[in-house]
């Protein structure tokens, strides 16, 4: 890349997975499109998947079509340009590191899955996970790696040697104080791998920006293609889907400067906070819950779910009972975005998958469910709402360990072994209130342990009335 002073300056992205294209891109698109075009993105993965995508972007210059769904079934269709450059997969990562090292690029943002920054509730590493393990030796050899760490350490030494000034690193997954954890878990990461030198230097030239991202994504249809088609006449090999409802709060803290997202509609606060912990208790809580028990009543989709009175209970019940009172008071009206929320996940046009959702439950559990359980047993109130939300866990994780999960579930942060051994248990409840990875300082606490069981046995008789034949 040149670093000319006519070209734009750049926002490189890693992951360019359907959440960053249906809202990431799409921000800045709609900005490019007010005239500010002072702002572009480059982008590419660090892991070799969706070569099929990627391959299809760069053939189309970067650009694809997003459609929106609204609850009313309200389709539209709009051409997405703001990613001017899509780097292949290399296992080198060079194209990556090269944009990195560019002075022209200002922020370095990521989406890789909750799961995918190997903390614990106290922002430690663990490095027990091998692919962690594996990309602490392969940097401290001078290799890229395969974690978003060792992707960021690889591309922030070449940023350094080519003294090409500050950068915002911007994270961008559904991460309770995102920003914060990436400082905290790169930092230690540098540590481990000696780099004292790059140490310093993230520390005086690096901001770490908490932000909160809001848009149900699911993954593309196979007949998304067929209905971009029809509606626009454009063949398109990279489409993606959304609900038409988006939402992104960021935290106004940048090194190097940043595109002018609030002309567009994102809000730039001095805290996050309320946001996000409204948003990941109601909405990414609820959407797991919804998701475990979709699928043990035999449902596909989400949608399904939240249609099913009995299940929408548990959801509605989990946030007016144990979610809101904790979360008082809030800028937001909690009880409307709950509302609002049970609409969105209720669209039936967005055919979002309960596999989707489902997944990464041993990352989900401590980071959207168990500060709720905290709250309550800190102020001493019940747990018997939040409680559902674990058991039903338990049992679609039986159901998993019987071979009876209708699809892959896909969980980086589980161990299958410890997994398997928590339902071969002789008390199940009791092992999965105890395992550290979901529960952390309240594993073992007979208090939990105690609501998990009762709720457990509601789960268990709600198995019997609801009326599909799988669930029982």
């Amino acid at each position: 890349m040149s670093s000319s002073p006519s070209q734009p300056f750049v926002m490189l992205h890693l992951g360019l997975g359907s959440f960053h294209r249906a809202h990431q891109a799409l921000y800045l698109h709609r900005l490019r499109q007010t005239g500010d075009t002072r702002w572009t993105i480059a982008g590419g993965n660090i892991r070799p998947d969706m070569a099929d995508t990627l391959a299809a972007l760069q053939a189309q210059g970067g650009e694809y079509t997003l459609e929106t769904v609204s609850p009313a079934g309200v389709r539209q269709y709009e051409r997405i340009s703001s990613i001017s450059r899509v780097v292949p997969y290399d296992a080198s990562l060079a194209g990556l590191i090269e944009i990195g090292a560019d002075p022209r690029t200002r922020i370095v943002s990521f989406t890789v899955t909750e799961a995918g920054y190997y903390l614990d509730a106290k922002h430690r590493l663990d490095i027990a996970f091998d692919d962690l393990a594996a990309d602490i030796d392969a940097t401290k050899r001078g290799l890229p790696g395969k974690t978003i760490y060792g992707a960021l350490t690889a591309i922030l030494r070449a940023r350094r040697q080519a003294d090409a000034g500050a950068i915002t690193l911007l994270n961008c997954d559904n991460l309770r104080h995102n920003g914060d954890r990436t400082r905290a878990g790169l930092t230690q990461f540098i540590e481990l791998v000696g780099d004292t030198a790059l140490l310093q230097w993230v520390q005086q030239h690096a901001s770490f920006p908490n932000s909160m991202v809001d848009r149900i994504t699911p993954r593309p249809a196979a007949d998304l293609a067929a209905r971009v088609l029809t509606a626009t006449g454009r063949a398109d090999a990279a489409p993606v889907m959304a609900e038409s409802f988006i939402q992104w709060v960021i935290e106004d803290r940048f090194a190097a400067g940043r595109p002018s997202w609030e002309t567009v509609g994102v809000q730039m606060v001095d805290s996050v906070d309320p946001y996000e912990e409204a948003k990941i208790r109601i909405l990414n809580a609820t959407h797991s819950c919804i998701a475990w028990a979709g699928t043990l009543a035999g449902h596909q989709f989400i949608h399904e779910g939240t249609r099913d009175a009995a299940i929408r209970h548990i959801a509605f019940d989990y946030v007016s009972d144990d979610v809101i009172p904790v979360l008082q008071p809030s800028p937001i009206d909690l009880a409307a975005y709950r509302d609002v929320v049970l609409e969105r996940f209720a669209n039936a046009d967005i055919r979002d998958t309960n596999q989707r959702v489902a997944m990464d439950a041993f990352s989900k559990i401590p980071g959207f469910i168990v500060p709720t359980i905290r709250d309550r047993l800190a102020r001493g109130e019940s747990i018997a709402s939040v409680a559902m939300l674990p058991a039903l866990f338990l049992a679609f994780l039986q159901r998993w360990h019987e071979g009876r999960i209708p699809y892959t579930y896909e969980d980086q942060a589980m161990d299958p072994a410890s997994a398997h051994a928590i339902c071969d248990a002789a008390d199940p409840v009791d092992a999965l209130c105890r395992d550290t990875i979901l529960f952390g300082d309240l594993a073992g606490d007979s208090r939990v342990s105690d609501a998990v069981r009762h709720a457990t046995q509601r789960v268990n008789s709600l198995m019997h009335t609801l009326n599909q034949e799988n669930f029982r």
